[in-house]
């Protein structure tokens, strides 16, 4: 017995020394790990004199587009220079969903050497060559549409500044081809900004852009090298002659008429600058685009706007629940039985309220996907304000959202099944299919009609092939089967027990006033939620459409939970005001009460934006 005891001891002794080794181990990794850095972006350090990859800087351009065309288009389908040895970084599948199309460019510059007005290439369209005459029509339809470039310098894009009203500067992601007079002198657009541009029915192509990189040296924090914190240019129209001397000061603009009578010779030029300046911080180095974007004072605004629409309705809640039902359930317990038989309002419907709804199929099959949406929203919105999803790390919002689609497909199993159980619905085979592909399955069939347009149109948000395939694989490989697996747990869980027996016949509805029928009660339902998120949406469209970037997520984390709220409160208030009707159909009503928020948007987008958003109505719906 001495013994054994003896050999315990010398275990435990060996498992505590283990242990404590690897708790030192551990600690001891932690502390020698300083820093990390996400991946795609970790700094990169340029020196002159080293290996090209930290002396070259390769300019990059992304796809064009336009806030009056819904078709972006790649670099490569404007007659613009090309790059040679052209690379393509690798996309993620947000960025390729987005229809990014990043490539590399033939401006390229040494770290710290100033260039002054180098030639690029020269483009040459002949009158009674069709090709020309296409390819020039096609760059004269980007300027007419004021399609703008995005070029982007160490995952940074190169913004044009200007100043805009009341002294402030504003940066601009993009700037565009050119600029039309058109045939009565007015000048569209970016015409406006020089007074030689006044040739009535005339293109005027930025050939020449201005180009000043700004660094961050390490020198006096005790790093070598230097760090780009900031790239900004100027675009200009600079007719030149001479391919090997160009000059880039003064000169008469670039002008391309509207009608195709003679040659046109376009030669393309650029000038670059370094500038340092040790104040900006690598790690701070958006907020210079950002901070010119003025959107603070509205954004709070409309959280205060958001916050007063949900202290009304808590109060209104509240107060239905504090005083009205707290007095109903009081009289209703204290009365005789005789008394019972006088029973008013919500009491006389408590043994229907439970009855399953029409349709529970469709409706528990709406409430699984919802559920999966909901909680895909959640922490996407979360990791964001966490800052792992920041516009510097592209794609990476939508990468997210899509890969936790795919792999919540469990708890909308879940959900659907139980609920399908609790309404006594015995096809279960059914209802696990319908979850998985009805609503996935009417998405992907618009998102494909959509991609057959684009594909025709030539334009570069159409989904590649390959895509598609993997998207596919992704729902029928993961989402589906992990949707089965939540479906086999709901349905071996008891249904859900109700509070009251439901009555075998059921009970006659007396006739409704018009605020308590179904339609009026289901879109007025959904006018306090779409108050509390317009402003907000607001911003989310312009990021979309006009090409801005969205980065401020935590206020629309913020807008999300009171959205939740709103939502929830509208519909127990008018669930409430059924019932006291007499009114016992409230399954569906509660769904479509919040549900109909998302069709006050698309209303608002019609009046709002116009009749040319139509292809970004689906998107809403």
């Amino acid at each position: 017995h001495t013994s054994s005891k003896t050999r315990v001891r010398v275990k435990m002794k060996r498992r505590i020394h283990f242990g404590s080794v690897l708790v030192y181990s551990l600690v001891w990794y932690l502390c020698s790990c300083s820093a990390f850095y996400l991946p795609g972006l970790a700094p990169t350090e340029r020196q002159t004199g080293f290996a090209s990859s930290q002396t070259v800087i390769q300019l990059f351009v992304n796809r064009l587009d336009s806030v009056e065309s819904v078709l972006p288009y790649e670099y490569d389908v404007f007659d613009f220079c090309k790059d040679a040895k052209e690379k393509r970084p690798s996309e993620n599948l947000g960025q390729v969903l987005f229809g990014e199309r990043i490539e590399s460019s033939p401006y390229k510059f040494n770290f710290k050497q100033n260039v002054k007005c180098k030639a690029v290439c020269k483009k040459d369209y002949k009158k009674g060559d069709q090709d020309d005459v296409t390819k020039l029509d096609f760059l004269k339809m980007g300027m007419q549409l004021n399609y703008q470039h995005h070029w982007i310098i160490d995952n940074m894009p190169v913004t044009w500044c200007y100043d805009v009203e009341d002294g402030q500067k504003y940066c601009n992601p993009g700037f565009p081809i050119g600029c039309l007079v058109t045939a009565d002198g007015r000048a569209k657009d970016a015409c406006v900004i020089n007074s030689e541009f006044n040739k009535k029915n005339t293109f005027y192509v930025f050939n020449h852009v201005d180009i000043k990189i700004t660094f961050h040296s390490g020198a006096s924090e005790g790093w070598r090298g230097a760090r780009l914190v900031a790239a900004t240019l100027e675009p200009k129209s600079i007719k030149n002659t001479d391919e090997n001397n160009p000059t880039c000061e003064g000169g008469s603009p670039m002008e391309v008429p509207g009608e195709f009578d003679n040659d046109v010779s376009i030669i393309y030029t650029y000038s670059v600058t370094f500038e340092q300046n040790d104040d900006i911080k690598w790690a701070s180095r958006w907020d210079y685009i950002l901070v010119s974007m003025p959107h603070t004072n509205i954004q709070w605004f409309s959280i205060m706007n958001s916050l007063v629409i949900v202290l009304f309705l808590s109060g209104m809640v509240a107060m239905i629940m504090l005083r009205t039902l707290h007095k109903d359930i009081a009289r209703y317990n204290q009365v005789d039985q005789e008394d019972a038989q006088e029973e008013s309002g919500w009491k006389q419907v408590h043994g229907d309220v439970f009855r399953p709804p029409r349709k529970g199929m469709l409706l528990s099959v709406f409430l699984g996907q919802g559920t999966q949406i909901f909680i895909m929203t959640f922490i996407t919105l979360f990791l964001a304000c966490l800052g792992f999803l920041s516009p510097a790390n592209r794609g990476a919002l939508m990468t997210c959202a899509v890969v936790l689609w795919v792999l919540l497909g469990t708890p909308a199993g879940y959900v659907s099944a139980r609920l399908y159980k609790t309404f006594g619905g015995e096809k279960w085979k059914t209802n696990v299919l319908l979850t998985a592909l009805l609503c996935p399955g009417i998405v992907f069939a618009d998102f494909f009609l959509m991609n057959l347009i684009l594909w025709v149109e030539g334009s570069s948000a159409a989904i590649p092939f390959g895509t598609l395939v993997a998207i596919l694989a992704l729902w029928f490989g993961i989402s589906v089967p992990l949707t089965f697996v939540g479906a086999y747990f709901g349905f071996k869980k008891a249904a859900i027990e109700q509070p009251v027996r439901t009555n075998q016949i059921p009970r006659q509805i007396p006739e409704q006033s018009f605020f308590t029928k179904p339609i009026p009660g289901i879109v007025m339902g959904g006018i306090l939620p779409f108050g509390c998120i317009f402003i907000q949406l607001f911003f989310i469209l312009n990021s979309i459409w006009s090409h801005q970037m969205y980065y401020m997520f935590g206020f629309l984390f913020l807008v999300f939970i009171i959205l939740l709220i709103t939502c929830s409160e509208a519909t127990i208030l008018l669930c409430y005001f059924h019932l006291c009707a007499e009114d016992y159909h409230w399954w569906w009503r509660s769904f479509l009460t919040s549900g109909f928020t998302a069709h006050h948007p698309l209303l608002w987008i019609h009046y709002d934006y116009g009749p040319h958003l139509l292809p970004l109505h689906s998107c809403v719906i």
